[in-house]
C-alpha cells in the first residue's frame, strides 16, 4: 500500500538524527547542472548532507540524456551506494532505473520530476516534489484577477516531454476555460520555449512581429516569463500594459518582480525538495519506513507579499 504525506507534516515525519550512519554514501543524478532551478534543488541536498553528519553525496550531471542517467544509476549501484537520488530527465523513462535499484536492494528517491511508475514504486523507493496542478491554477487565477476584460493571453511552455510543463499547461488552459475570474480571457497562442529565457525572448519577439501583442503572458516558469518581459520592453511595450506571470519564485524571478517586470510567480520550495529527498534516502537506507510520496506545497507570490520571499 502506498503512503502519502501532506507538506504540513513534512518536518515531523522526515526529521533525521544529527549523524548519519558511518560512511553513508548517496549517489545523485541531476537532469542538468545548467538549469538554475535545479541548482536550487541541489543546494538543498547539500544542506541536508552537511546537517546529517557523516554523509557523502556524489552528484553527477546527466546532461539531459536518459541513457546517461541510467548509466549513472547503474554505476552508483555497482559502486555500492547506500541509496540513490534521481532528478529524472524524462519521467516516462524511469522504470529501468526503478527496476535496477529494486533488484540491487538499494533505496531510490526521485525528486522534483515524478517517475512514470509513481503509483507502483517498490517499498524502498519514494518521490519528493510539489503538486504542479496547484502551481498552475494559482498562477493563472492570479493573472486573470489582474486583467481588465476582455483580454488576450499566451502560454509559454516548458519542454514538451517534461511532466511539470505538461501539467502546468493543461491546468492553465483548464483554469482559463472554467474559472469565473478568467471569463473574457482569450488564449491566442501557446508554444514551447524549453524553460529558457533566451528562447522565450525570441518567441515573444516573433509573436510581436506577427502582430500578436498579448495582454497577459502565462509562463510555465520564471525564466521564460523574464525572457518575454525583455522582448516586450525591447519592443517598447510598457510593463503597465501587460500582466506577466511565472512559476518557481527563483532569485531572478523575484528580482524581476521587484523591478516591475513580473506580476505574479509561485514559490516552489526547491531547496526543501532537495533536503527532503536526501533525508528520505538516508532514512530508507537505515531501513526506516517513509512515505512514498512527499508533497511540498506551492505558495503564490505577488508584489504585495514579495518581502516574505526575498532575502
Amino acid at each position: 500500500m502506498h503512503r502519502f504525506l501532506a507538506g504540513t507534516a513534512l518536518a515531523a515525519v522526515l526529521a533525521v538524527p544529527a549523524a548519519a550512519q558511518d560512511g553513508m554514501r548517496i549517489g545523485v543524478s541531476m537532469t542538468s547542472f545548467d538549469n538554475p532551478w535545479l541548482a536550487v534543488v541541489q543546494s538543498g541536498m547539500r544542506e541536508a548532507e552537511e546537517a546529517a553528519g557523516d554523509l557523502t553525496l556524489t552528484v553527477e550531471d546527466a546532461e539531459e540524456d536518459v541513457a546517461q542517467q541510467l548509466n549513472q544509476v547503474q554505476n552508483f549501484i555497482a559502486s555500492g551506494a547506500d541509496a540513490i537520488v534521481v532528478n529524472p530527465v524524462d519521467g516516462d523513462s524511469t522504470q529501468a532505473m526503478t527496476l535496477r535499484a529494486e533488484e540491487a536492494g538499494i533505496p531510490l528517491v526521485y525528486v522534483n520530476h515524478p517517475p512514470y511508475d509513481l503509483d507502483a514504486l517498490p517499498d524502498n523507493s519514494a518521490y519528493v516534489g510539489s503538486d504542479e496542478t496547484q502551481a498552475a491554477r494559482m498562477e493563472t487565477e492570479a493573472i486573470c484577477g489582474m486583467l481588465d476584460k476582455p483580454a488576450t493571453a499566451v502560454i509559454l511552455i516548458g519542454p514538451l516531454a517534461n511532466h511539470a510543463a505538461i501539467t502546468r499547461t493543461e491546468v492553465t488552459k483548464e483554469t482559463l476555460a472554467d474559472t469565473p475570474a478568467c471569463e473574457g480571457v482569450d488564449l491566442v497562442e501557446e508554444q514551447t520555449a524549453n524553460w529558457s529565457r533566451v528562447e522565450a525572448r525570441d518567441l515573444m519577439s516573433s509573436w510581436l512581429t506577427a502582430g500578436i501583442q498579448p495582454d497577459a503572458v502565462i509562463a510555465n516558469n520564471d525564466e521564460m516569463a523574464i525572457g518575454a518581459a525583455q522582448a516586450l520592453k525591447t519592443a517598447g511595450v510598457s510593463m503597465d500594459d501587460v500582466v506577466i506571470g511565472g512559476i518557481d519564485a527563483t532569485a531572478d524571478g523575484l528580482a524581476a518582480m521587484a523591478e516591475g517586470d513580473l506580476d505574479v510567480t509561485v514559490f516552489q520550495d526547491g531547496a526543501g525538495q532537495g533536503r527532503a529527498a536526501v533525508e528520505t534516502a538516508v532514512a530508507l537506507a537505515r531501513g526506516e519506513e517513509r512515505p512514498q510520496a512527499v508533497w511540498i506545497p506551492f505558495e503564490p507570490v505577488t508584489p504585495d507579499n514579495i518581502s516574505q520571499y526575498s532575502n
